[in-house]
Parts: structure tokens; C-alpha cells; sequence
């Protein structure tokens, strides 16, 4: 019977040099599904890969020539020698590998924990297989149940639901303040990377209005266009700040952008509505100061830190709960998996019963010609119903209600009984 194997390497194993070195684009998963899955070690095959991981999931009959086979492919086709990567490499075989997989689907063995892109990824890795062919009964199984695993993980624990990068935690400690970020107007001052993304995340909580201030005016039209938003000149700053709710500033300034002055004057002209600032800069763009004036919040990159640290622990917590599912997911899977071997074994016990059921009752119908049709019939379906209550307990026991033992002995047992084999 085909055995499950998965090798492969992951940020905890490999720096991210030799992570890249090894990647698969998709162009190239493509042609490597074709060129490994015609060796004749290699049965059903996946090939996942992401900046954080590579790994080859394969049924084979034969382990350890499948695993040569792609340890010689990931060689040749990437053209690296094995001593640069062999020992960032694991192995993972049958329970182990199953494990693995729902694991790192429901974002469990992810750099950080609860990330959603990881389920997303391997259902594209899937469906690259199953166009290819070269997913079948095992594999075909397992992805299904890797699927059903990781969403029940997403929805019966909180291990998504905290935030745990800078720009959402930003915007999470923005809903905490306003209740809801919907209608709220925003100012983006200077062009950082994490500042770009808390905004696109306050977008994707209805934002209404957004303005772009940069020293450089031509790079504030841009970024305004990118976010159907207004461009700024620097000078203009103190005159937005009477309207706008949100603050996110990440420029280069050696000093202050805003100043408590300049936020106290506005709160005036604001009725004290409650004004947020995010600071990204380093050093800071606001003076610390603001934050006294009342309704006026401002937090910088220590801030977010904590923040993101101590939602990484209320992750991990609920990492405990997904863990427990996915253990209960894994035993379901490997009786089922178990019984695909015990399957064979009962048809062909089931077939040999017919089989000799058949030809004794040829033997017999021509004593029986004085009965008629539907008496006949009515022998065949009682023939039928003992083979099945034959069958009931010899199956129920293979299968596992009885066999607690090495299955592998009772089902060669079977086969000399029944002699199967000869």
C-alpha cells in the first residue's frame, strides 16, 4: 500500500537565502509536477511552496526511493548541490506528514501564528496537482480534509482574531477609539511602507475622505491617486488636522512634524472630537506631548510593539485549541486512510464467497428445475443475505473493532485462510 511522505524545509530549518534559492514559481511547480511524478517511485505528488516554506508531499510504495527521487529533482532542476541544502531538510512519514499538513494549513507551524494567506496558498497548490493529475484517492483525501481542518480551526478558536502585524494593530486600536473607522477622514504624512498599509486597511474599513501629505509634492499626488484621496503640500497639515480623525505619519524628519501646539490650537476649531495619531517614524514624527490633550491619542512604534506582543500570546493560547482539533482530525483520517489496505482484502474475500456460491448452486439447479422463477430468485437473494452476515463480523474486525494488534498480521492471516494469494 502507497505510503504518505512529505519532505521539505521551512523558516525554522533554512535561512531565507537558501529558501529562495529553492522556491517554485508556479511555471516551474508545473514542470516539476510532470517531471518528478513520472518517476516510477513517485505515485501522487503536491508541490507547495512559499517564501517561508518548500515541500513535496508524494504517496509512494517505496519511501525511500521517492524521497531520492525528489532530493535528485530539487538537485537537478535547481541546480544546487544536496550538501547546500540536505541538512535544512525534514522527513515526515504517514501520521507524522498528515499532521504536518493540516497544521500548517491552519496556520499553526506559520512564522506567525494564524496568518490566513497559508490556506489560500495550498489550495492554489491543489488545484495545480489536480489539473496536472497528479493527485489521486490518498491525496486527493487528505487536501479535502486539510481544508475542512484549517476552517474549523479559523472559526472555533481566536487564533486569527488578534492583531499582530503594525498596520492592523493600528487599525484595531482605531476601532477601539472611534468604535467603528467608518466615515472617518484620514491624513497620511510621508510614504512608509507600514503606513501605507494602515491605511489600505482603513479603507477596507470604510474610510471616507483621505489626504496625502508629502515634502515631495509630485509623490503626494501620487499616493492620493493610488487612494482616490486628496495631495497636500506640508504647509497645509495644520489646516487638515481641524477635520481629519486619523493621523498616520512615517516620514524620514529628524524632528517633530507635529507639535502639541499645533494640535492643541485645532481642538478648538474640532469641538474636542477625538483625534488619533499612529506614529511609524523613527525618530517619532509627533511630540509625545499630544497625548495630554484631551481626546487627543497618539501611538508610536514601541506602542503597536506591545500591542502586537500581546496579542501574539492570546494566539498562542488559542494555537492549544486548534492543536487539539487538528489531533482528533488526524486520527479520523488515518482510519480512514488504515482502511484503505483492509478495503482489498474484504472484496476479495467477498468475491471468492460468490464466486463459490455461484458455482454451487450451477450445481445444484438442475435438482431445483421443478421449482419456479420466483422461488429460484428467492434462493439467490437468501444465498446473497448469508454471504453478507458472513461477511459482517470479518469486516467490522479488520477494520478495526477488533483488531487492536499489527494490522498488517491479521490481514495476512485473512489472505493464507481464505488463500487469497495462491
Amino acid at each position: 500500500m502507497n505510503e504518505i511522505v512529505l519532505l521539505g524545509l521551512n523558516h525554522t530549518t533554512a535561512p531565507v537565502a537558501l529558501r529562495e534559492c529553492l522556491a517554485f514559481s508556479n511555471q516551474e511547480a508545473v514542470e516539476s509536477l510532470a517531471q518528478l511524478g513520472k518517476d516510477p517511485a513517485v505515485d501522487e505528488l503536491l508541490i507547495f511552496s512559499t517564501c517561508n516554506r518548500v515541500e513535496i508531499l508524494m504517496t509512494s510504495n517505496n519511501i525511500s526511493a521517492a524521497v531520492d527521487a525528489a532530493k535528485k529533482h530539487i538537485s537537478t532542476f535547481k541546480r544546487i548541490h544536496p550538501e547546500e541544502y540536505e541538512k535544512a531538510l525534514y522527513t515526515l512519514q504517514g501520521e507524522d506528514a498528515v499532521k504536518h499538513v493540516f497544521r500548517v494549513a491552519s496556520s499553526l507551524d506559520s512564522m506567525i501564528i494564524g496568518e490566513p494567506q497559508i490556506l489560500g496558498q495550498i489550495k492554489e497548490a491543489y488545484r495545480v496537482a489536480t489539473e496536472n493529475k497528479t493527485s489521486g484517492v490518498i491525496l486527493n483525501r487528505l487536501l479535502h480534509r486539510t481544508f475542512f481542518v484549517a476552517k474549523k480551526v479559523r472559526t472555533e478558536t481566536g487564533i486569527g482574531g488578534s492583531a499582530v502585524s503594525i498596520s492592523y494593530a493600528a487599525v484595531e486600536l482605531g476601532k477601539k477609539i472611534f468604535g467603528s473607522l467608518e466615515e472617518k477622514k484620514v491624513l497620511l504624512i510621508g510614504a512608509g511602507e507600514m503606513a501605507e498599509l494602515a491605511v489600505e486597511h482603513i479603507i477596507q474599513n470604510r474610510a471616507s475622505d483621505i489626504y496625502v501629505a508629502n515634502r515631495t509634492f509630485r509623490r503626494a499626488v501620487a499616493l492620493a491617486d493610488r487612494f482616490q484621496g486628496k495631495a497636500v503640500h506640508f504647509e497645509e497639515i495644520q489646516d487638515v488636522l481641524k477635520s481629519v480623525d486619523i493621523i498616520i505619519s512615517s516620514t524620514g524628519s529628524p524632528s517633530f512634524i507635529i507639535s502639541h501646539e499645533m494640535v492643541k490650537s485645532c481642538m478648538k476649531m474640532r469641538k474636542n472630537r477625538p483625534i488619533f495619531f499612529i506614529d511609524i517614524a523613527v525618530p517619532r514624527d509627533i511630540d509625545p506631548a499630544v497625548n495630554r490633550i484631551s481626546n487627543s491619542y497618539v501611538y508610536d512604534i514601541d506602542d503597536l510593539k506591545s500591542v502586537i506582543d500581546e496579542n501574539i500570546e492570546e494566539r498562542k493560547k488559542e494555537a492549544i485549541k486548534g492543536e487539539r482539533i487538528v489531533d482528533e482530525a488526524v486520527i479520523k483520517f488515518m482510519e480512514w486512510y488504515q482502511n484503505l489496505e483492509v478495503i482489498p482484502t474484504i472484496v476479495s474475500i467477498k468475491n471468492k464467497l460468490d464466486t463459490i456460491v455461484k458455482s454451487e448452486l450451477e450445481k445444484t439447479r438442475s435438482s431445483l428445475k421443478h421449482l419456479p422463477e420466483p422461488d429460484l430468485k428467492t434462493v439467490t437473494r437468501m444465498t446473497d443475505s448469508i454471504i453478507k452476515k458472513f461477511m459482517h463480523d470479518p469486516t467490522l474486525f479488520l477494520k478495526g473493532n477488533g483488531c487492536h494488534g499489527d494490522k498488517a498480521f491479521y490481514l495476512d492471516a485473512a489472505r493464507k485462510l481464505f488463500k487469497l494469494d495462491d
